[in-house]
């Protein structure tokens, strides 16, 4: 058994509940500060325009996040039930499908919104003042795409196994990077949009390593190496049959909200913002 992993079944039900889902749900309040960082942080110092185009950004780039989260959370509930059945097998093969197939996905959406990020920006009515900024954070956080499927992934791996706090420790501490790396780029170095897309990146891949690193030394059952990334055809029915669900509930909220910032953006800049 890997050092970090927890007995959910023991003590108190409300207890243990409690204590799992609060650094879960603080998690992904996080990350979502990163576009909010970036929007404040721009906004005072490249102002409206600017700190528009990196709000429109990362409401696309919101919809990638909410993606990985949604399949992930598959991978959580199958790892937790093979741990319950001490079915260290089946963890490992879910964990191996669930790291190939979301690196595939990354490539391919890497490739995708790269090609699209204009077309995608053009159908949301984003202001002409801000396309050029929205542009350059969308292209680079997509860049990025790979980092947000990581530490997404692994955190849903570590919640299955019963640890919850590390990808809140490690996501809150990359949070901070970012927020310091905002102000390096873009009040020190006037880098705009581009400078807080890359602090961005950065920070998420910072907090993907880090929970690398944690779980090698800790006695994880995968190793990393390229010939442990293989699929499992019945492991990936099972994340896909759990996955697509909450995955598509949580697109459609996002694709929500990005049609009613299409509607504002018709409004101009200010509005947008």
């Amino acid at each position: 058994m890997s050092k970090f992993e927890k007995d959910l079944s023991k003590g108190s039900v409300v207890q243990q509940l409690f204590a799992f889902s609060m650094p879960f749900l603080l998690s992904n309040i996080i990350q979502a500060l990163y576009n909010t960082a970036d929007m404040i942080i721009v906004g005072q110092a490249n102002g409206t325009a600017s700190m528009t185009g990196v709000s429109i950004g990362g409401q696309v780039t919101l919809i990638v996040t909410n993606l990985v989260i949604g399949l992930s959370m598959g991978a959580t509930v199958l790892i937790g039930q093979y741990k319950g059945r001490h079915d260290r097998e089946g963890m490992k093969e879910t964990i191996s499908t669930l790291f190939s197939s979301l690196s595939f996905l990354a490539v391919i959406l890497t490739i995708v919104m790269i090609l699209l990020r204009k077309p995608v920006l053009r159908f949301i009515n984003t202001p002409d003042s801000a396309f050029d900024e929205a542009e350059s954070y969308l292209l680079t956080t997509m860049l990025g795409i790979i980092f947000i499927f990581g530490y997404n992934a692994l955190s849903a791996v570590m919640r299955g196994m019963g640890d919850s706090k590390r990808p809140l420790i490690f996501v809150g501490m990359a949070c901070f990077v970012n927020i310091g790396l905002d102000i390096l780029l873009v009040i020190v170095f006037h880098l705009g949009a581009v400078g807080a897309a890359a602090a961005t990146v950065f920070s998420q891949a910072l907090s993907m390593f880090l929970c690398i690193t944690y779980l090698k030394r800790n006695g994880f059952i995968f190793s990393f190496y390229r010939s442990s990334f293989r699929f499992y055809k019945e492991r990936l029915k099972l994340l896909l049959k759990i996955g697509i669900p909450s995955s598509v509930q949580s697109i459609v909220v996002s694709l929500s909200f990005l049609f009613l910032t299409a509607l504002v953006n018709t409004m101009g800049e200010a509005a947008s913002a």
